[in-house]
C-alpha cells in the first residue's frame, strides 16, 4: 500500500514507537522515527529501507523545545512540506512508592511525559494546520482513569496529556487538526520488564507493542462512523475498557475502592 502521507514518531527506536513505525510503514507512509537512542533508530531505519519503505530518523531529546522544532521542520521538509500525523510517543516510567523514588526521577518523568508532549504539540502545530485532515495521537494509559499506587507520578503525567488532549481537540477542530489519545494498560516492553506492582500483580501485562500499534492506525483512520461521533479517547485492549466504561458510570467512592483492590493497597 503506497501513500503520500507522513507521519512523526518520537521514541521510535523501541518497543510501542518502533512497532507502530514499522507498521505505519507498511502502509505507505513516509516515517519519521526520533529517539535518543541512535543505535535503535539505526536498525529501525535498515528495517524499513529493507522493506521498501521510507524513513527519516534523527536524535531527538523531546525535553529540549529548540531540537524538537528543528527535527519537525527537517522532517516536513523530507516528506514534501506536510505533516499528517504526529505521534507523541516518548515515554518513561517509574514504578514503586511515591516517597521511596528519588525526586529527581520524578522530575525527569515530568520532563519527558509531560512537557516533550506539550514540545511535540507547539513544534508541530504549524505543518499540522497546513496538511490537511491531520491528527495528533498523544499516548496516554489507562493509569488515567484513576490515580494509580505504586505509578502515582506516572499516572499524573498521563492525566496531564488526558487534559491537554481534550482542551486541544476542541482548539484545534478549527483547523481541522484531530487531536485523539490511546488509553493502553501494561503493555509488554522493555519499560515494564522490572515493574512489579499490585496492578501488574492483579491484572498482569498482557498487551503487545502490535497491538497498540494496530489501535493507534485504527484511530488514525476511523471508520466514517468513529469519525463522525468525534472519539477523542481510544481504550485499548478489554480490560481497559472495562476499566474505563466502570469509572464512567460508577460512583467515586466504588471506584475509588476497586483500584484499591486492585493495587493490593
Amino acid at each position: 500500500m503506497r501513500s503520500n502521507r507522513a507521519v512523526f514518531i518520537t521514541g521510535a527506536a523501541a518497543g510501542i514507537g518502533r512497532t507502530t513505525a514499522l507498521t505505519f510503514a507498511a502502509r505507505g507512509y513516509t516515517v519519521g522515527g526520533y529517539d535518543v537512542d541512535g543505535t535503535g533508530l539505526k536498525s529501525l531505519a535498515d528495517e524499513i529501507g529493507g522493506r521498501g519503505g521510507t524513513v527519516v530518523t534523527g536524535h531527538l531529546d523531546v525535553t529540549d523545545p529548540d531540537e524538537m522544532a528543528q527535527r519537525v521542520e527537517e522532517f516536513v521538509v523530507a516528506a514534501g512540506g506536510r505533516l499528517d500525523v504526529l505521534i507523541n510517543n516518548a515515554g518513561v516510567m517509574a514504578a514503586g512508592r511515591f516517597e521511596d523514588i528519588d525526586v529527581a526521577r520524578h522530575l525527569k518523568e515530568i520532563d519527558i511525559n509531560a512537557k516533550g508532549v506539550v514540545n511535540g504539540l507547539h513544534a508541530a502545530f504549524p505543518y499540522l494546520r497546513f496538511t490537511p485532515r491531520s491528527t495528533v495521537v498523544n499516548l496516554a494509559s489507562a493509569s488515567a482513569i484513576y490515580g494509580q499506587a505504586e505509578l502515582a507520578n506516572y499516572s499524573a503525567t498521563k492525566f496531564f496529556v488526558r487534559g491537554l488532549t481534550e482542551a486541544l481537540d476542541l482548539e484545534w477542530n478549527r483547523y481541522g487538526i484531530r487531536v485523539i489519545a490511546m488509553w493502553p494498560l501494561y503493555v509488554q516492553t522493555a519499560m515494564t520488564d522490572d515493574v512489579t506492582t499490585g496492578t501488574t500483580r492483579s491484572l498482569g501485562i498482557r498487551l503487545t507493542a502490535q497491538d497498540i500499534a494496530d489501535s493507534i492506525v485504527e484511530a488514525v483512520e476511523p471508520p466514517l462512523l468513529r469519525r463522525a461521533i468525534h472519539q477523542v479517547h481510544y481504550a485499548v485492549g478489554s480490560q481497559t475498557k472495562v476499566l474505563a466504561t466502570g469509572a464512567r458510570f460508577s460512583p467515586a467512592w466504588l471506584t475509588r475502592l476497586v483500584n484499591k483492590r486492585l493495587a493490593g493497597s
